[in-house]
């Protein structure tokens, strides 16, 4: 009884510590996001860096997107951006996704010539098209998606490349105010943008033209979470620039950045945050000043799973990618230049981000062992309960009011009140069974066993070509 009555106690101080760190990040991102809300009274005056702005190529890499490639590609013609150019890559489809590029945009083959600084999959071909002078489309053999992106940025042309999922839609002014950073400070090599859910939302010829909420309650769930995660997570290690990752739904790097760090690794499930963090490794052994910034304001919208199976599947690859990085890169743990990314960022995500998943759910489990066999009060149970459930929903509720404070996203009266409704529904079953799926991918990594995507199931619904 001891041992489980110490064991318990760990539990509760380890769940405090975790939900004390959300607080202290969501406490950095409310003075960040103040900032920003002060700058944004300035957006509708003329820009002093309006058409100075750099070129952007942005990359698209399909696998299989017949249904949608067309839609995500016009959606991102009309962004109001200077010059930018996109690159498709089709990246071994078993569907009709290059025959349906042909035909849309009128595809002819457009021989050039290009050095391959970074490593991929053999080219088969490379497209223009003869209806926008600024698309064109490389068929290759498929080498997953940090392969398509090596092989796009090797034939890219512009200083800035911007990596897109093919299901995601860009906001019109997104871009230009994704690259604001890079503007305004030269030491600049990565910024990303929020990441949103489109389920429940219209689209009508690549335009967002309504946002809404999804009917399903899995998706709704992760409308929640992302707001949590993007509004208090990663503008707070923005702030003090120890951000480890950048969506691969929506981001920007410098060319020339991407290719001195070696390009994307094809051999991880997390390609988008090991090549951030191996751009903070690399960047701070060399002593080199810079900044990896997020930008809350630039919006993609993205589809979610609505079916546990597929929900399960990105978790688990999401957990595995994360175990990888972090095993890749503990070197830069406490290191002598490791700064916050080394002192702060990776400590963090071993231990409330990597550990939780095995701490989390052991711990609901062993609390209540401990309280029905006497070792524990109910005060203290209660205790648990409070801030293993109760701190979850305040959490999740200041995102919320982060999001409503700055951005005002989600108008109207019913759908402030379903996600209020969803922030509470989520700690009770949702919240558990992401950390029992998390549980599976950090097992998984730990016997080796083979690594791969799985299907992601799209309904895509909210996509309409009027």
């Amino acid at each position: 009884m001891t041992l489980l009555n110490g064991f318990s106690w760990f539990i509760l101080c380890y769940f405090i510590a975790l939900n004390g760190s959300y607080l202290f990040l969501n406490l950095l991102s409310l003075r960040a996001l103040r900032l920003r809300i002060d700058e944004r009274l300035l957006d509708d005056l003329p820009q002093a860096y309006s058409g100075l702005e750099l070129p952007v190529s942005i990359l698209v890499p399909a696998y299989n997107e017949e249904g949608t490639i067309c839609t995500s590609v016009l959606s991102l013609l009309q962004l109001a951006y200077p010059e930018f150019e996109i690159i498709v890559i089709n990246d071994g489809s078993q569907d009709d996704t290059l025959e349906v590029l042909k035909r849309e945009f009128g595809l002819l083959p457009f021989p050039e010539a290009y050095r391959a600084y970074l490593p991929s999959k053999p080219i088969r071909g490379i497209y223009r098209s003869t209806r926008y002078l600024n698309v064109r489309v490389i068929d290759k053999e498929n080498g997953g998606k940090a392969d398509s992106q090596n092989a796009a940025i090797n034939i890219s042309r512009y200083p800035l490349v911007c990596p897109v999922d093919a299901d995601s839609i860009l906001q019109r002014d997104s871009m230009a105010r994704v690259v604001r950073p890079f503007l305004s400070d030269p030491t600049v090599v990565g910024a990303g943008g929020t990441v949103r859910i489109a389920n429940g939302c219209e689209v009508r010829g690549g335009f967002l033209t309504k946002v809404g909420l999804p009917s399903n309650w899995l998706a709704l769930f992760q409308v929640v979470e992302y707001l949590r995660a993007f509004l208090f997570g990663r503008v707070g290690w923005s702030s003090i620039n120890g951000m480890l990752i950048i969506s691969g739904a929506f981001g920007v790097f410098r060319r020339d950045a991407i290719m001195l760090a070696g390009g994307y690794r094809s051999d991880t499930l997390g390609e988008d945050m090991e090549l951030v963090v191996r751009m903070h490794r690399q960047l701070r052994a060399q002593g080199k000043p810079y900044r990896i910034a997020f930008m809350p304001d630039p919006v993609c919208w993205t589809e979610a799973p609505e079916d546990l199976e597929t929900l399960k599947n990105q978790r688990i690859r999401w957990q595995r990618g994360l175990s990888e990085c972090l095993a890749r890169h503990w070197r830069l743990m406490f290191s002598r230049n490791g700064g916050v990314p080394g002192w702060l960022a990776l400590p963090y995500a071993l231990l409330f981000e990597w550990l939780s998943s095995i701490l989390e759910l052991f711990g609901y489990i062993v609390m209540l062992i401990a309280y029905l066999s006497g070792s524990i009060s109910w005060q203290a149970y209660g205790a648990f309960l409070f801030v293993a459930i109760g701190m979850g929903i305040l959490l999740s509720a200041s995102g919320l009011l982060l999001e409503e404070m700055s951005f005002h996203t989600y108008p109207r009266g019913k759908q402030l009140l379903r996600l209020g409704l969803a922030a509470i529904v989520e700690n009770f079953g949702y919240r558990q069974l992401n950390s029992y799926w998390r549980l599976i991918g950090t097992y998984r990594w730990i016997r080796r066993s083979e690594s791969k995507w799985g299907v992601m199931k799209r309904k895509g619904s909210w996509h309409s070509e009027d």
